[in-house]
């Protein structure tokens, strides 16, 4: 299985470890750590030493309750980081549901769009189609970040049919409009208007996520469900991180998008050397070639 985005063609075979780099003031975890644009570029940099394979690079905030910064704010935040990136030698994934910034992000050479919104704002789609090879997350999100957390529910409270059943519908949507299958994989949206019994379901029943045919992105890393279950505060939550990324890829993940990237790398290692990762035949390469 593998994922084509503008410039790598990436071997889900191996999990690959997806680096956050939060270009905001206001993330629940690391907000104002990397805000400024240098501080950015040298995270990308680190992130790479500790042995991410993709860089996700966003500015927007998508905490509950977190306020929307405007166009240009966003693009000024994000698009001199995704500059630097570029030349990294590694795919890079821009975080944003703007039309206009996915515009400017993939004229400058960058792989993956990784929208929360699932392209579903008007020109998202188009922008993507356009370009044409670029890579695509679509993430299942029932609400805006402002609302979503205010006592999400679903029908039969069966969170697994409902995230599957919408999941495939946009699916087909994307792939009507022209975007390829084998640039696409899609994300659950672990915290997005889910409670912690529906997260906890959405991991055990991934199998019915893979169901759809895509290969997976998983975002657990330092999420409030971790916290609430360990009482550690988001600080202190790289090991119930590292261990719900462990068991995304027992069930089937092959993309896990994380802050804590050397943590996770070492834990993949261990698994590895186990014989506990699936096709751990074909070892340790990055998996990621140019295309």
């Amino acid at each position: 299985m593998r994922w084509h985005t503008s410039r790598f063609l990436i071997d889900l075979r191996r999990p690959q470890v997806m680096g956050i780099v939060n270009v905001t003031p206001d993330s629940f975890s690391d907000g104002g750590q990397h805000a400024q644009a240098g501080a950015a570029m040298a995270h990308c940099e680190r992130l790479l030493r500790e042995g991410a394979d993709i860089l996700d690079i966003g500015g927007e905030s998508t905490r509950p309750g977190a306020r929307q910064p405007d166009l240009a704010e966003e693009c000024q935040r994000v698009l001199p980081v995704l500059r630097h990136a570029v030349t990294l030698g590694v795919p890079v994934s821009v975080d944003t549901s703007r039309p206009e910034l996915m515009v400017e992000a993939l004229a400058l050479g960058v792989d993956i769009v990784n929208d929360v919104r699932a392209l579903a704002r008007p020109g998202a789609l188009a922008a993507v189609v356009a370009q044409g090879n670029c890579g695509v997350c679509l993430m299942h999100m029932p609400a805006e970040p402002g609302v979503m957390q205010q006592a999400p529910t679903y029908g039969g409270d069966d969170v697994v049919t409902d995230v599957v059943s919408w999941l495939g519908q946009r699916l087909q949507q994307v792939k009507a409009a022209g975007v390829a299958s084998d640039r696409i994989v899609l994300d659950p949206g672990i915290g997005f208007g889910k409670t912690p019994a529906h997260n906890w379901a959405l991991l055990k029943c991934q199998a019915e996520l893979l169901a759809l045919g895509q290969p997976l992105l998983l975002g657990w890393s330092r999420k409030s469900t971790l916290g609430e279950l360990t009482g550690r505060p988001v600080s202190n939550r790289a090991l119930p991180s590292v261990v719900a990324a462990l068991a995304c890829v027992q069930r089937g993940g092959q993309v896990l998008r994380v802050h804590d990237v050397a943590d996770t790398v070492d834990a993949l290692k261990v698994w590895a050397a186990a014989g506990l990762l699936p096709n751990d035949n074909i070892g340790l390469t990055t998996g990621v070639t140019e295309t």
